[in-house]
């Protein structure tokens, strides 16, 4: 499996809730020194995705751009949003300057066809900033499918794709099907992390991304 030379800029999106977008951002965030940005959290109270991730990173602030939108309740974007009196818009988005670092760590909420609004989805976000994408899968069971109709949307709206990362339990099988009826590469098989620390992300990284091409 080669490395993926990683994009200045990149959304981390994800087949689903649960399938290890934040554990795939600190990997990234880990190995780059970059800057992290969700432009939507929903659910505050067990604490915020770039909390977590700055706690397992343990880099300083600035390595974290703020929401653009934080949502109480852990709901589909339009739905928290709807409870919290707020309408999310498109233009509401504006990607950052990462500037001074190197790269641009973007993670979205849910799948790409997660609603913002009554008219939008993640997916008008992604076409919108109009960064590549790296597709985040679990490795259980039911992720061909769900990873091959994820490509499928983005390709209809003629957005890069990076490649796919799986997470969990090694499955070969579940890989080469991905990659073939998919046409992209699984680019990382990320194990289960037993003790999530800076030195673990920042090697995991090393094994299976690469910089060097991209500055």
């Amino acid at each position: 499996m080669e490395k993926l030379i990683l994009p200045p800029r990149l959304f981390i999106t994800g087949t689903g809730t649960d399938v290890g977008k934040s554990v795939t951002a600190a990997v990234l965030l880990a190995g780059t020194r970059g800057l992290y940005w969700k432009p939507v959290q929903s659910g505050l109270d067990d604490g915020t995705d770039a909390q977590w991730i700055q706690r397992a990173t343990a880099l300083p602030d600035c390595h974290f751009h703020p929401e653009r939108h934080r949502l109480r309740r852990p709901l589909s974007p339009h739905a928290a949003a709807a409870l919290d009196g707020v309408h999310i818009e498109l233009d509401d988005f504006q990607a950052p300057d990462p500037a001074p670092f190197q790269h641009l760590i973007v993670e979205g909420a849910g799948g790409v066809l997660v609603p913002l609004n009554a008219r939008h989805f993640m997916l008008d976000l992604i076409v919108q900033l109009a960064l590549p994408v790296l597709v985040v899968a679990a490795s259980r069971l039911g992720t061909i499918n769900h990873t091959l109709l994820t490509l499928q949307a983005l390709r209809d709206r003629r957005v890069s794709v990076a490649g796919v990362i799986l997470n969990g339990p090694p499955d070969p099988s579940n890989c080469q099907a991905i990659e073939h009826f998919g046409k992209i590469p699984v680019v990382a098989q990320i194990e289960p992390l037993p003790a999530i620390t800076p030195e673990l992300l920042r090697n995991t990284f090393a094994r299976h991304f690469d910089t060097s091409a991209a500055m």
